[in-house]
């Protein structure tokens, strides 16, 4: 599938905003990073340095704003958050890499379509670094290998300001998306990179990838990353 994005859309700004990478070594409780997000977004102003957040959630169920109570098809032992991001329910945990997008929209001058167009790209080109042929749809949004969904996303947008992000399956116990319906699609199979690849890269290593990734795009100047 093309997943061609227009060039003026992703192109880099003459004057690109500084950011700052955050590497989470330790799982992440998904109630207080949340938590820390909204905190951010609220406190920043226009001077605020971007930042993403890279980083692995203790086993959760999230639901999204106008998430259905019929698509958690069972009654377990996961908690379940209550989130204002876009989108139906999804499982978090160990295994998964979750990057968050704290980003100034208004100052990268992306839309909202962008956003999402830059964090299925981000997806599919990693993915094709381990000759990985993935894809996103436009009617379903996250990123895709032969029907599996291999990747979710969803955001919140705040005067102009962006926050929640990407999961990426690695290695993660499957058995917590067969106890939904994964963003609302009853049927929906999930897959790993465990399941397409041998040598599979590591939490650790994908991080690195998606540093690197970040670094060159552009978009930012001079990323600095910290260890958390």
């Amino acid at each position: 599938m093309n997943l061609s994005i227009p060039m003026d859309i992703l192109s880099p700004q003459v004057n690109t905003p500084s950011l700052i990478i955050r590497c989470f070594k330790d799982l992440q409780d998904y109630s207080s990073r949340f938590e820390a997000m909204k905190d951010f977004t609220a406190n920043r102003d226009e001077n605020t340095p971007d930042e993403v957040w890279l980083l692995q959630h203790q086993d959760v169920l999230t639901q999204g704003q106008a998430g259905k109570a019929e698509h958690i098809l069972m009654q377990t032992n996961l908690p379940v958050v209550q989130t204002d991001r876009g989108g139906q329910v999804t499982w978090h945990g160990q295994g998964q890499l979750v990057a968050y997008f704290l980003l100034d929209l208004n100052r990268l001058k992306w839309h909202v379509r962008t956003l999402v167009s830059f964090a299925e790209k981000a997806m599919v080109d990693l993915l094709q670094q381990y000759n990985i042929q993935a894809y996103a749809k436009p009617d379903a949004p996250g990123v895709y290998v032969e029907g599996r969904k291999i990747g979710s996303l969803g955001f919140k947008i705040r005067r102009g300001r962006s926050y929640h992000g990407l999961a990426l399956n690695i290695d993660c116990d499957l058995t917590g998306f067969q106890t939904i319906n994964p963003c609302g699609y009853a049927g929906l199979e999930m897959v790993r990179l465990q399941d397409l690849l041998e040598d599979y890269p590591s939490f650790e290593q994908l991080c690195h990838d998606f540093v690197c990734y970040l670094k060159n795009t552009n978009f930012f100047h001079d990323p600095e990353v910290k260890s958390e």
